[in-house]
């Protein structure tokens, strides 16, 4: 709490001293709009919808991850196909994949495709690092003990990748707000957070720029606390 306050008060320095609200807000004006925003019903819908497409692109995004990383650390040829093009996706900056996608779907859909494509190589990755790292002895005594392939997969496999599927999820979770939100920018959905923010930057209204960076941060925490709560609740990662 006591960093917090700093860097407040850092900020609120930075804001006297240049002493220009177009260029910078203090924190003071800022919280004063984010207030003045929120007793409209139309920001909590912004909010709200901005939320679901990026909780929607995150879900898709760790469903075909994880699917990709089964199929590649299984069947070789499915390794030797879809390893080239995950690697491309990663190394590949968003607003490329954002540009891209404004031309081949809808604007609504843009932000959905852009958080899957982000969220989906580092969900792949931890998860294939995690089937690779599977206790090799156990495997051998599941073979000797003849165990079914639903039993060694729940008994050895499941056991093994899931830190790995967490931590790949904790550290995804940012990265799929800050391309959600960039998506939602160059995009221009209706009711999104982007499209305020654009808006803010166009008319100068530096305030507005400021108190919806404050929404996102703090809709990016909770989002981010709330699955590390589900993760611990369920046996994941550790505080």
């Amino acid at each position: 709490m006591t960093v917090i306050l700093v860097w407040l008060l850092l900020w609120q320095l930075a804001a006297a001293a240049v002493n220009k609200e177009i260029l910078i807000v203090s924190p003071v004006d800022t919280i004063r709009r984010l207030f003045e925003l929120a007793s409209h019903g139309e920001f909590w819908l912004l909010s709200l919808m901005s939320l679901m497409r990026i909780i929607e692109g995150y879900l898709v995004g760790v469903i075909v991850g994880t699917a990709a990383a089964v199929l590649t650390s299984s069947i070789k040829i499915a390794n030797d196909f879809l390893r080239p093009l995950l690697s491309v996706i990663r190394a590949t900056p968003v607003a490329s994949f954002i540009i891209l996608a404004l031309v081949w779907i809808k604007r609504d859909n843009v932000p959905l495709f852009a958080v899957s494509l982000i969220v989906i190589p580092i969900i792949w990755a931890n998860v294939t690092e995690g089937i690779y790292s599977t206790d090799k002895g156990l495997l051998e005594m599941a073979k000797v003990f003849r165990l079914s392939k639903r039993k060694k997969l729940l008994k050895i496999y499941v056991p093994s990748v899931m830190p790995f599927f967490f931590a790949g999820c904790s550290t995804s979770v940012g990265l799929a707000w800050k391309s959600g939100v960039a998506a939602e920018v160059l995009s221009l959905p209706k009711l999104s957070i982007g499209k305020e923010l654009y808006y803010s930057k166009i008319y100068i209204e530096t305030a507005d720029l400021f108190a919806w960076t404050v929404v996102v941060i703090i809709l990016s925490m909770i989002l981010e606390n709330l699955l590390k709560k589900v993760l611990l609740k369920i046996g994941g990662i550790k505080q």
